[in-house]
């Protein structure tokens, strides 16, 4: 048994001074050939510093060996060290047999220290030089996948299926094409690729994207099937509740979704849109007692959120609590939101209180916005004719009955005042 593989045996056994003294061994007696598989060995095992010493002694033999520079550059960036990683890789010229790893290691390089236009081109080049590559295409599917740009990945995995690859590097191909097809709104595509993952790869992010695409195309009850398989493999992979909710609502299966979204809430208790979403479906339930909940709780979480807030306002609206909603919308005005449904939300309530000057306020900052919406026309001419102004009524009043020109009680009051 050659020292190199004594060494191994002894790490493998826990025997950490031993495997000390046999590396040394392994350093001094021990042909090239072992050598290399050793740096090779140790560098898996995550043993970098005896790795990066072994590449340097057979450097040291083979000076014009590249790819001894390349797995030197891979041990410097794993530590940090991103200045002699480069110094290795600038050695490398674009004639030696190393280059193309090279430029993928630069690439590497780069793209940790956030400069991705450089480490893309870096990818470029190696793929102008070995178009075929596998390592390459994959390398640049990789590459635009993990940026969300999937429609520049979907033709370097498509490449790579060509070849006869279905999996590279513990990733199965089939799946990063569904998943780039998926996120570039290609759902027909994405359903093919994702129907072919096979089981070993089979994932929750695969099942999360599966039942994803087929909700996209209206195949709600396989949606359903695939995110309940989900849920059960991983409860708390949160992602699948508002998802699976949604699914149910499309078959206005409200009880089940409420259902789900609660049990959503238990894993991700901190998640303002699972609390919006469960009050819409409160809402198809008469459940207002629970809107008001989850609103609240909603709220509390993001008050900087306009939707949220504004559904909250509508439902304290519809339960005639005008003081609470002007306490709640107070706040925006105050901060110069200018959404103008909180200004037609604010009249409302203050109209309700026959505060008539704030709500003719809100109601005129309300009104370039909802100049075609026949609600607020209809609205703001009861307003208007109750507050005497006679003149802003019957302007409101034309403008509505031209927009709704069938509604004859309305048509009847302009002829009146005409």
């Amino acid at each position: 048994m050659s020292f190199s593989e004594k060494m191994l045996d002894q790490l493998s056994a826990g025997q950490l001074d031993d495997a000390k003294k046999s590396f040394a061994s392994a350093l001094r007696h021990d042909d090239d050939d072992m050598l290399y598989s050793l740096a090779e060995e140790l560098y898996g095992l995550g043993f970098l510093r005896q790795s990066q010493r072994t590449y340097l002694k057979l450097l040291e033999r083979y000076p014009g060996e590249d790819e001894l520079r390349t797995s030197l550059a891979d041990i410097a960036i794993d530590e940090g060290n991103n200045d002699e990683a480069l110094s290795y890789l600038q050695q490398i010229k674009p004639d030696s047999d190393a280059y193309l790893q090279s430029l993928l290691v630069a690439a590497d390089l780069y793209q940790t220290q956030e400069l991705f236009e450089v480490s893309e081109q870096k990818l470029v080049a190696a793929y102008q030089l070995a178009p075929t590559e596998p390592v390459v295409l994959f390398a640049l599917g990789e590459f635009y996948f993990m940026m969300g740009q999937y429609e520049p990945a979907i033709p370097y995995y498509f490449d790579l299926i060509k070849l006869g690859t279905t999996s590279f590097s513990q990733v199965d191909l089939a799946g990063r094409l569904g998943t780039a097809y998926a996120q570039s709104g290609k759902f027909e595509q994405a359903l093919g690729y994702l129907k072919q993952v096979k089981p070993d790869f089979r994932s929750t992010d695969i099942l999360f994207q599966t039942g994803f695409t087929q909700l996209q195309l209206n195949q709600v009850k396989d949606a359903i099937e695939t995110f309940i398989t989900l849920q059960d493999k991983d409860p708390q992979y949160a992602s699948v509740y508002p998802y699976l909710a949604q699914a149910y609502a499309k078959q206005e299966k409200f009880e089940e979704a409420l259902t789900t979204l609660q049990e959503g809430l238990a894993v991700d208790q901190y998640n303002e849109q699972l609390y919006k979403q469960a009050a819409q479906v409160a809402s198809h339930l008469d459940k207002e007692d629970l809107m008001v909940q989850y609103l609240t709780k909603g709220h509390e979480l993001d008050p900087d959120n306009i939707e949220i807030a504004l559904d909250y306002s509508n439902l304290l609206l519809k339960l005639h609590r005008h003081e609470d909603n002007i306490k709640l919308l107070a706040a925006y005005v105050a901060a110069d939101e200018t959404d103008p449904q909180i200004y037609w939300n604010l009249a409302i309530s203050y109209h309700a209180l026959d505060h008539f000057k704030l709500a003719a306020q809100y109601y005129q900052a309300a009104q370039p916005s909802f100049q075609t919406n026949p609600t607020f026309l209809k609205q703001t001419v009861y307003f208007y004719r109750e507050n005497g102004e006679l003149d802003l009524m019957l302007q409101q009043l034309k403008r509505y009955v031209a927009l709704v020109p069938d509604d004859a009680e309305m048509a009847l009051k302009l002829e009146d005042y005409e």
